[in-house]
C-alpha cells in the first residue's frame, strides 16, 4: 500500500505544479492495459464497499501508527493555515484524519489558538489518536464518521470551522460518494472558509504497479488488504468541488521525486493538490431554491 510518503525515504526533491496530464510512455500503457485482463466483479466490488469500515479498521489493527509519518509539510505547501492573528480563535476540522498525522505535527508547532476536530471511518484510528500523548480533550474532539453521511453534524455544527481538510482520504471513497463528502465539506464550513486538499493524482506510479486482479473500475483500484484508492485529474476536482458550492483558488498537478541514494531509490510520485473556498449554494440548492420561490409566487 502507498502512503503519502513512503517510508524510508529521504525528504521528497524537485517539486512541482503542472497543470497537464503525465504523458505516457508505451511501456506504461502496457501496464495499464494489462489491468484490464481481470477487473474485479461487480459483486467483489460491492462487497469492497460494504466492507470498507472493516478493512480500514484491520489496517490500523496491523500498523498501528506506523505507517503514515507525519506531515510537517502542511504549513508550506497549506500557507492558509498560518495566516491568522495569533489571538484569534480558529476552528480547524481534519476529515478522515487517521492516526493524526496532520493534527499533532500542527500541535508540536504551537497552533495554541486552534481548536481542533478530527473524525475517521475506522474506531481504532480514533482510538490511536486519543492515546496520543499530544491529545487535549479540552482543545481536540475527535470521534468516528462516515463521511458520505450526516454523522458528522452530530458533533459539528453547519458553518463553524474555518478550516478543513482532505488530505489523502476522498480516493478511499467510491466515486459514486465524492459529491457526498464534498456537501460535508460544505457544511461544515463557515462562509468564505477554506478546504485544504491533496490526494493522489492520475498516473502515479503507484497506479500504474497496479496487477490484473486489482481493478475495480476506471482509475479505481483494490490494495492488497481490501482498502480501495482512486487516481484523480484536476478536471474531476474542478467539477467536483464547483459543483458543491466552492470557488476554486488552486486546483493543480503535484509533481515530485522522493530519493534515497543510500538505498538507491528514485521514486517519481503525482498528487493533486487544491485550495477550495466556501463562497455559494451548491447547485442543486440553488435550483431548489429558485424552484421554491416559483412555486411560491404561484400560488400567492
Amino acid at each position: 500500500m502507498e502512503s503519502d510518503e513512503t517510508e524510508q525515504l529521504t525528504a521528497p526533491t524537485g517539486v512541482t505544479f503542472k497543470h497537464r496530464l503525465k504523458e505516457l510512455t508505451e511501456e506504461e500503457n502496457r501496464r495499464l492495459g494489462t489491468q484490464n485482463s481481470r477487473i474485479i466483479p461487480e459483486a467483489k466490488a460491492l462487497k469492497l464497499e460494504k466492507d470498507a469500515r472493516r478493512h480500514w479498521d484491520l489496517f490500523y489493527k496491523r500498523n498501528e501508527t506506523k505507517f503514515f509519518k507525519d506531515r510537517h509539510w502542511t504549513t508550506r505547501e497549506f500557507q492558509e493555515l498560518i495566516n491568522f492573528d495569533p489571538e484569534q480563535s480558529v476552528v480547524y476540522f481534519e476529515m478522515g484524519c487517521g492516526v493524526g498525522n496532520m493534527m499533532f505535527p500542527l500541535v508540536e508547532e504551537g497552533f495554541t489558538n486552534f481548536r481542533f476536530y478530527a473524525c475517521d471511518f475506522s474506531p481504532r484510528a480514533v482510538g490511536f489518536v486519543k492515546s496520543n500523548k499530544l491529545y487535549d480533550d479540552s482543545k481536540m474532539e475527535v470521534f468516528c464518521a462516515d463521511l458520505t453521511t450526516d454523522e458528522v453534524f452530530q458533533t459539528v455544527k453547519d458553518n463553524s470551522v474555518d478550516v478543513a481538510s482532505l488530505i489523502f482520504v476522498l480516493s478511499a471513497v467510491s466515486p459514486s460518494s465524492w459529491h457526498k463528502v464534498a456537501h460535508v465539506a460544505w457544511r461544515a464550513l463557515k462562509p468564505g472558509g477554506i478546504l485544504l486538499f491533496r490526494d493522489y493524482g492520475r498516473y502515479d506510479m503507484a497506479q500504474l504497479r497496479f496487477k490484473p486482479g486489482h481493478k475495480i473500475a476506471d482509475n479505481f483500484y483494490m490494495r492488497q488488504d481490501g482498502t480501495r484508492s482512486y487516481y484523480f485529474t484536476e478536471e474531476e476536482l474542478l467539477e467536483l468541488f464547483t459543483e458543491a458550492g466552492f470557488e476554486i483558488l488552486m486546483n493543480t498537478y503535484v509533481e515530485r521525486r522522493t530519493v534515497n541514494l543510500k538505498e538507491k531509490i528514485d521514486v517519481p510520485r503525482i498528487f493533486v493538490q487544491g485550495k477550495y473556498r466556501k463562497t455559494s449554494c451548491p447547485k442543486g440548492m440553488i435550483q431548489f431554491t429558485i424552484i421554491y420561490k416559483d412555486i411560491s409566487k404561484k400560488k400567492a
